[in-house]
């Protein structure tokens, strides 16, 4: 992500932090989508995982479900103010397995080696192969990725798929690879199984290292 982007992305989310547990991330599509991706990464106790981009962390407990209190969870975040809200929620929760890393994925300094990678509602970090190839570089051969979002529907005249994009796509700075979010990943991952939902105006796309 350039600097003029970042700057962007920091702006609008210092602005969304406060109340962005009750936008798009607490929908009940979204929680069920949220749901899957994370069952499509197999985790089992005693794994890491990542949450690439973990926002105010609302992806948490299912993936402290899946590793247990013996595993490990990483999450990354480049917004402070969102990565604060997370951190109040490990705090209040008590989780002692939770590490928190405030930085862009480009740069973040992922300690170790993962079992497993989450990218929800993550688009503009799907963007970066930078970013992916950093986050892949740590994964353990076998591991599994899971990535779920928003993406432009092909009929977009159909009233609900336009209406899903509005709610999606002012969370990010970038509408490059719109159509097909997961490309990069894939690239760089290897063949995806992906899934349209929400009329084609969301996706999950799982694979394996």
């Amino acid at each position: 992500m350039d600097e003029l982007r970042r700057r962007i992305a920091l702006r609008r989310y210092r602005l969304f932090a406060p109340f962005y547990d009750i936008l798009p991330g607490g929908l009940t599509f979204n929680r069920r989508l949220r749901q899957e991706a994370v069952r499509h990464l197999r985790l089992a106790p005693g794994q890491t995982v990542l949450d690439v981009g973990c926002g105010t962390g609302l992806s948490f407990e299912l993936l402290r479900e899946g590793v247990g209190p013996e595993g490990r969870l990483i999450a990354v975040e480049l917004s402070p103010d969102m990565l604060a809200r997370a951190r109040s929620k490990a705090a209040r929760q008590r989780w002692q397995n939770v590490t928190l890393i405030e930085a862009a994925a480009e740069e973040a300094a992922i300690p170790g080696e993962i079992d497993a990678a989450l990218f929800f509602f993550t688009h503009d970090i799907m963007q970066s192969e930078l970013a992916l190839h950093n986050v892949l570089s740590h994964m353990k051969a076998g591991g599994r990725v899971a990535a779920a979002g928003g993406k432009r529907a092909e009929r977009c005249w159909q009233l609900p798929a336009s209406a899903a994009q509005l709610v999606y796509w002012p969370f990010v700075t970038t509408t490059e690879g719109a159509a097909r979010p997961w490309a990069k990943l894939a690239r760089l991952l290897g063949p995806l199984t992906v899934e349209e939902r929400l009329l084609g105006a969301a996706y999950i796309a799982y694979g394996i290292r």
